[in-house]
């Protein structure tokens, strides 16, 4: 009978190792699969990280720059009038920041360059030459009117490079808060003392396009009537209101005089000949066929202080 146990626990000891021993076999052969793994996705992450960090190296944080973006212009006079008086003050209110220009408009770039052997860099340019001189901190302040197609092309081209900066800040096109709005308007008032004569209409040409900012003018013209500057009215070249509707709302408001100035930040080639030009589709000469009297203003917006003041308050707001 104890023989018979004994034989028995023998057979259950014999069973229960040979369980021990498979299990073990498995968790060994498991550990090491896995640790095969763990090396050799170890060793992938390794290089991606260390490929990563190449990609992504980082200038010095305290090496800071601004980097004005403007659309551009071939009109030598008026782009120191208007890009270079807001440069300016944005330098002089940034004075630990190093000043750079970029174009968007590669057409205006190729001119200048071709005319006057001047070259301004595209928006890509600008990047790659901050990152190469290790940059890490920057302040990227667009002179746009409005958050329209070149805003978001700007964007896009800087996205990619927004890796290699330790810290990288977007100002805001001209016309983006509701209070940008009123502020333009207040800034553009002072120099303007036709908006006080009610018998007189003003009329602001813009650019127009077919982004959905172009929603913008329309905006900016229901507060200057908000504004009480019923004499004041907003066009576009190429998008609406168009000439056709300010000839409607001239004709109800029934001016003695109008004046054109240009809603763009330089008094480029739209306002010297889509504006103020002598050919038959010009504004100026459209607007005389209706018997009106005529004055233009060759004015770009960046020449006003207050508009300049207001891109500065966007640069700073930018750091906020």
């Amino acid at each position: 009978m104890r023989k018979s146990i004994r034989i028995y626990l023998k057979m259950v000891l014999f069973v229960l190792s040979l369980i021990l021993c498979g299990c073990s076999g498995g968790e060994n052969r498991d550990m090491e699969t896995s640790s095969e793994n763990s090396f050799e996705e170890g060793g992938e992450s390794e290089i991606s990280n260390m490929k990563n960090n190449n990609d992504e190296k980082k200038g010095d944080v305290d090496k800071k720059a601004v980097l004005v973006v403007s659309f551009g212009t071939s009109y030598n006079e008026s782009r120191e009038k208007t890009i270079g008086s807001i440069e300016k003050k944005i330098a002089e209110a940034f004075p630990d920041y190093d000043q750079r220009r970029a174009f968007t408009s590669q057409t205006i770039i190729d001119k200048i360059a071709k005319r006057d052997n001047e070259k301004i860099d595209n928006v890509k340019e600008a990047m790659e030459k901050l990152i190469d001189e290790g940059y890490g901190s920057l302040i990227v302040q667009p002179t746009h009117v409005m958050n329209g197609e070149e805003y978001d092309e700007m964007k896009e081209i800087t996205k990619p490079f927004e890796k290699n900066f330790v810290s990288i800040k977007y100002g805001k096109p001209l016309l983006t808060s509701d209070d940008d709005y009123k502020d333009v308007i207040d800034a553009v008032a002072k120099d303007i003392p036709q908006l006080s004569d009610k018998t007189h209409a003003v009329v602001f040409m813009g650019h127009g396009t077919n982004h959905f900012a172009n929603a913008t003018y329309s905006a900016l013209d229901y507060r200057f009537k908000a504004e009480e500057y019923e004499n004041a009215f907003v066009g576009t070249v190429e998008g609406y209101p168009d000439l056709e509707k300010i000839k409607k709302d001239l004709e109800n408001f029934k001016p003695q005089k109008v004046t054109l100035i240009p809603l763009m930040i330089v008094a480029g080639d739209h306002a010297n000949n889509d504006m103020a030009g002598d050919e038959d589709d010009s504004w100026k000469t459209q607007l005389k066929k209706e018997g009106y009297e005529v004055e233009c203003v060759l004015k770009g917006l960046g020449e006003y202080q207050g508009i300049q003041d207001m891109f500065v308050a966007h640069c700073k707001n930018a750091l906020q």
